[in-house]
């Protein structure tokens, strides 16, 4: 029984990264499949409106007018097809590959839904790698990744129609081509996964574009350096460079929005002419001009902020409510991840700063330091404004998924400060006696293990307990055939 014990230690101690990989990327794949052909149509939030735009792609293989009847929302009187749509672009064209073999509209429903399925397998790919370049200890780099993928909330953008799964992969990607820019200088590779990170998100979502602003900062502030007590800025290197880098996003987007500026009278955005559809087609409730909301009604963000519920829906909806905001999840994960936030932000950023902890791929370099960490708290404030200010001036929405870009910078937080925390920990034991310190290091992979553990628990008994009963009932259901007639 020892030699057996100790032949299993010795496999864990050697394959343990390979066997944490496998554990990593097979709990998405079986989650996230669960859930993608376990949800019935209609009951993701949202999911019919935006299914328009894929099926009109996969019709009529050209990409469709805002103003076209065929996609208009409902009530709204607008379409999704005014804001960018590449996401949609990828759905409706797999759709009609698929098409030329079948018609089966649930077939067609779960290929578009396989292309945000595939979204969040790169996305995991990804967040891997940045993991790496932002942890030097790989068990909370590890914790990190799980704590980022399988967030109730996070894996479920990645399990039905939406550009919400395209604009998380498109930031793990610019954050990482990002970070390994700024780490070891920008290479062909730090470069290509920058800009293709800035193509992909800014043709997916707005709410995204916070980190399109940052990694431009950023990627500046990296070619200035201090030379004999002044500031240098190698202005060729950022010329050659950045040159680079805009040629190449501005050939990805370019298209994009000179299209929207020739089909909308110079609108390239199209937010104008969204609303001027609007407008146009919806009904009394939903006009904009009638349209009832917070601020209509006179009352100040202040008043919303605290005589309604945006707080409290917006931070469970954040960790995780499936369906069209109705499938909460067992009370103890709502708290769970709460403690968890709180504790490991509030104590973690306190001992950060008195420990001065430095990014393991900015070390060295302080001002840099101060500089990326502004830029990271900035990220995750400007969804949370987009979000309060749409749902107080246009339509009352509190809902979590419009907060998931700010998911990385603030898991970044999250894990910095746990690790703050158990390093603190560790130091003392050290400081006492070597065996002291060997102990405290078990305990801590034995927290990062335990923590891992309990969010895959939480997220499969959300999905299995909670969701799949919901699902079985079908009562939010639509008929899918009956979409395609």
């Amino acid at each position: 029984m020892t030699r057996a014990i100790k032949a299993v230690k010795r496999i864990w101690e050697k394959d343990s990264a390979r066997l944490t990989d496998i554990l990593y990327y097979a709990a998405y794949v079986i989650i996230a499949l669960s859930l993608l052909f376990k949800q019935p149509f209609g009951n993701p939030p949202d999911e019919y409106n935006r299914f328009l735009i894929p099926s009109y792609i996969a019709e009529h293989g050209t990409l469709p007018n805002g103003y076209e009847e065929e996609i208009r929302i409902p009530g709204y009187g607008f379409s999704y097809a005014f804001q960018p749509i590449l996401p949609y672009m990828a759905q409706g064209y797999a759709m009609r590959l698929v098409g030329l073999f079948t018609q089966d509209a649930p077939v067609l429903l779960y290929t578009a839904r396989l292309v945000n399925f595939l979204f969040g397998l790169i996305q995991a790919y990804f967040v891997r790698k940045l993991a790496n370049l932002w942890f030097s200890d790989k068990r909370f780099a590890t914790l990190f990744c799980f704590l980022v993928l399988f967030l109730p909330q996070s894996i479920f953008v990645h399990t039905y129609v939406n550009t919400d799964s395209c604009c998380m992969m498109s930031i793990a990607i610019l954050l990482y081509g990002l970070t390994k820019g700024l780490k070891g200088g920008f290479d062909f590779s730090s470069i290509s996964s920058l800009s293709v990170g800035i193509i992909l998100c800014a043709l997916s979502y707005y709410n995204a574009y916070g980190f399109i602003l940052s990694a431009i900062l950023l990627f500046t502030a990296s070619f200035l350096s201090r030379k004999e007590g002044r500031l240098h800025f190698a202005v060729r290197d950022f010329m050659r460079i950045g040159g680079l880098i805009s040629i190449l996003v501005l050939l990805g987007i370019g298209w994009w929005f000179i299209r929207c500026a020739v089909l909308y009278d110079g609108d390239f955005l199209g937010l104008k002419t969204r609303d001027a559809c609007a407008s146009l087609y919806a009904l009394p409730a939903y006009h904009p001009a009638t349209r009832v909301t917070w601020q209509s009604q006179g009352f100040s963000v202040f008043d919303m902020l605290t005589k309604s519920d945006f707080v409290t829906l917006s931070g469970l909806s954040f960790i995780g409510i499936y369906g069209p905001m109705n499938i909460i999840t067992a009370l103890w994960i709502y708290r769970m991840y709460k403690y968890l936030f709180w504790c490991s932000i509030l104590i973690g950023a306190i001992l950060s700063v008195l420990r001065r902890q430095e990014l393991p791929f900015l070390t060295g370099r302080r001002c840099m330091n101060r500089f990326f960490h502004a830029n990271m708290i900035f990220c995750i404030l400007m969804p949370c404004i987009l979000s309060v200010v749409y749902s107080y001036r246009i339509d009352y929405q509190p809902q979590g998924r419009y907060l998931l870009p700010a998911l990385f910078p603030f898991m970044l937080y999250c894990t910095r400060g746990l690790e703050a925390i158990v390093r603190t920990f560790l130091d003392g034991a050290k400081r006492h006696k070597p065996a002291a310190g060997r102990l405290a290091e078990s305990i801590a992979t034995g927290l990062c293990s335990f923590l891992i553990l309990m969010v895959l628990v939480s997220l499969c008994v959300t999905v299995y307990g909670y969701a799949y009963p919901v699902y079985t009932l079908g009562t939010d259901s639509l008929d899918i055939n009956a979409f395609f007639r």
